[in-house]
């Protein structure tokens, strides 16, 4: 698949129109993931306007805020969600009283092996199962040094076309599309496998989806 030449023909397009395309572009065997972070609804919202039965995958780590749960229930509930939900396969009390506190940015490799457990490992079992060939996400490029690297279709080895429809989006573009569409947002949010927004988890890292 020609990537460049798809990123060079909608780096200009709308949401919606590279949503369609993703869909076009699609066996059948699409999803759209998500992590409840501020500003979510806007991704979700629009894929569930163009194909509302399309899966939302979410990894529920077992360490999130009150808040965001009380937002994911709310945006399922008000958008009609297909929602996918994967856990880790050992829970939040279990891995505290085996492994302690969830470790910091002073230490990597600990906070690397969490993210594993987590959120990665989830998510690469949600990919096995599902097998999907597009994988919708709400990155944007501004969001941080290496988002600001990929582009709106990135495709690697063997795993899904990933698709990211606000690429280009500001901050202000996407609060104006919550506004206007009435669209629930939390902006309490933490998410321990990153605890720094300039740091990636892993998730959109080369070779995790190959």
């Amino acid at each position: 698949m020609d990537t460049s030449a798809l990123n060079a023909e909608y780096a200009s397009k709308s949401p919606l129109e590279i949503i369609k395309k993703a869909i076009e572009l699609s066996d059948g065997s699409i999803i759209v993931s998500t992590n409840f972070r501020p500003l979510e609804a806007v991704i979700l919202h629009m894929c569930a306007e163009i194909k509302p039965d399309m899966p939302v995958v979410w990894v529920d780590l077992g360490y999130l805020m009150p808040q965001t749960y009380v937002f994911a229930e709310k945006t399922i509930e008000q958008l009609n969600l297909n929602v996918k939900v994967y856990n880790p396969l050992m829970t939040a009390a279990r891995r505290d009283a085996l492994k302690g506190a969830v470790p910091g940015l002073d230490n990597e490799e600990e906070l690397e092996e969490f993210a594993e457990l987590v959120k990665l490992e989830p998510f690469k079992r949600a990919l096995s199962e599902m097998k999907p060939d597009i994988w919708i996400t709400s990155i944007r490029k501004e969001q941080n040094p290496y988002r600001d690297t990929l582009d709106v279709f990135v495709k690697e080895g063997d795993g899904p076309l990933k698709v990211n429809p606000v690429f280009y989006w500001s901050e202000e573009e996407m609060e104006a599309y919550i506004t206007e569409n009435n669209l629930p947002d939390e902006k309490r949010y933490f998410d321990p496998t990153k605890i720094a927004e300039h740091r990636e988890c892993g998730l959109h890292k080369p070779g995790f989806s190959k």
